[in-house]
């Protein structure tokens, strides 16, 4: 069977790719078929996507393999009634050749990208595996922070004006500017669909009252609202905008992360934020994972300390990158000569990176509450077969994500958020029950 061609409006020489018309399209492509060896009739081909929006083929060869992905023109998750442009595959490669120069060997390797097509062939990560199922496997990634704050760090302080100037930042801006329909879907349905009724939402029986309470609560949507003005107006840094443990493949010794689709110039905070939110979540559904009831109260603690690591590790590497490599056109280096200057300064990044904090703690929320109560829901959570008791950790959750949304000022540190996040869930006794 060819390729198919779709029902939507698609540049001249799109097709969907099948099997047979990818093993066609990758014969073409000598560092590819390079790559894989031997004759294409010997490469197995497979399509694995499990994602909303794209298809994913894994491709096999005598010699190696090869994972593709290729943009369809509408929401996978929904169909062909959202549409949805291929130009989301020409950002993520563009998103992927920087994130890799500032970031080397966390991103996977690109062998082709095919504009027409919408497609990406790339480094085929093996033994690597989905974060988010190790997870809920109840597996440590003793390097995961490690790795994960230097990609963080490296990248959102190398796309900022505190390292370039300003020319450079308006281009960049103007480079992933017209990736407004990922960014619209991020509109919606994180910053705004879970605080209204819409036909996206869905949730867990028995979470009718905490959906209508969050539904009529003022104070977090003005919150949440103040949250979408800063994801709308706040080009800081080039931003991966969909970073979550479904979007990291990792072994025991090894991170990378893939799928920036939804790169744009954003607040620092999302991207963190992002992340922490979906170990918390994590966190909350081990309840539904264990074999018994505390039989992961190591594994949570350790997604705890993990947390902890992810942010302070951030934290001190973007420090550092600024202190040895600050020449951006912002805080320009002239006017920080004298020792008093450099003081003024030091304290200065400190300032800067409370405000990143507090953006972060405030996207972790949103995210957390979208996962929940939104359209795209996390298998953490999803796979807990037993509806009480999946309701019970989307619950404890939404408590805690209400409160660091509202209260953000109150969560002095990292610590604090990781404090919490024990006491709501029950590992204190102050918060049983809550």
């Amino acid at each position: 069977m060819g390729a198919q061609q779709s029902a939507l409006a698609t540049p001249p020489g799109y097709a969907i790719h099948d099997a047979e018309s990818l093993r066609t399209a990758l014969a073409a492509v000598p560092d590819v078929a390079r790559v894989l060896g031997g004759s294409p009739a010997d490469w197995t081909i497979e399509e694995v996507g499990d994602g909303n929006l794209n298809l994913v083929f894994i491709v096999r060869g005598p010699a190696g393999g090869t994972a593709v992905k290729q943009a369809l023109p509408y929401v996978r998750l929904v169909g062909e009634s959202w549409p949805l442009p291929l130009s989301r595959a020409h950002y993520e490669h563009l998103a992927l050749r920087r994130h890799s120069a500032l970031a080397p060997g966390l991103t996977p390797e690109i062998y082709h990208y095919d504009a027409t097509a919408a497609l990406i062939a790339m480094e085929y990560l093996s033994p690597h595996i989905i974060m988010r199922h190790g997870m809920i496997a109840g597996t440590v990634y003793p390097g995961f922070a490690e790795a994960l704050s230097g990609y963080l760090a490296a990248p959102l302080f190398g796309t900022s004006a505190l390292a370039l100037p300003a020319a450079a930042c308006k281009n960049l801006v103007a480079d992933f500017a017209g990736n407004t329909a990922l960014c619209k879907i991020t509109e919606d349905l994180i910053f705004t669909e879970p605080y209204q009724i819409a036909d996206n939402n869905r949730w867990t029986p028995g979470l009718d009252g905490h959906a209508a309470a969050i539904r009529g609560d003022g104070d977090l949507k003005l919150a949440v609202s103040r949250l979408k003005m800063r994801f709308m107006t706040a080009p800081e840094a080039l931003l991966h905008g969909d970073l979550h443990t479904g979007s990291i493949m990792v072994t025991e010794d090894e991170t990378r992360i893939i799928d920036p689709e939804f790169a744009f110039m954003g607040p620092m905070g999302f991207d963190i934020g992002a992340v922490i939110a979906n170990l918390l979540l994590n966190y909350f559904s081990q309840i539904g994972h264990e074999a018994a009831p505390g039989a992961r109260d190591a594994y949570r603690a350790w997604i705890l300390r993990t947390i902890e690591a992810l942010w302070t590790g951030f934290q001190t590497k973007f420090t550092a990158a600024w202190v040895a490599g600050g020449s951006g056109d912002a805080y320009p280096a002239a006017l920080f000569t004298t020792p008093a200057d450099r003081a003024h300064l030091a304290r200065e990044r400190a300032a800067y990176l409370d405000r990143v904090f507090a953006d972060t703690l405030g996207f972790a929320a949103a995210k957390m509450i979208r996962r929940i109560l939104g359209l795209a829901h996390n298998i953490d959570l999803e796979w807990i077969e037993d509806e009480r008791v999946r309701a019970t950790a989307e619950a404890r959750a939404l408590f805690l994500a209400r409160d660091v949304m509202v209260n953000t000022h109150a969560y002095r540190g990292i610590d604090a958020v990781t404090a919490a996040a024990a006491r709501v869930n029950g590992l204190v006794p102050t918060l049983d029950g809550a």
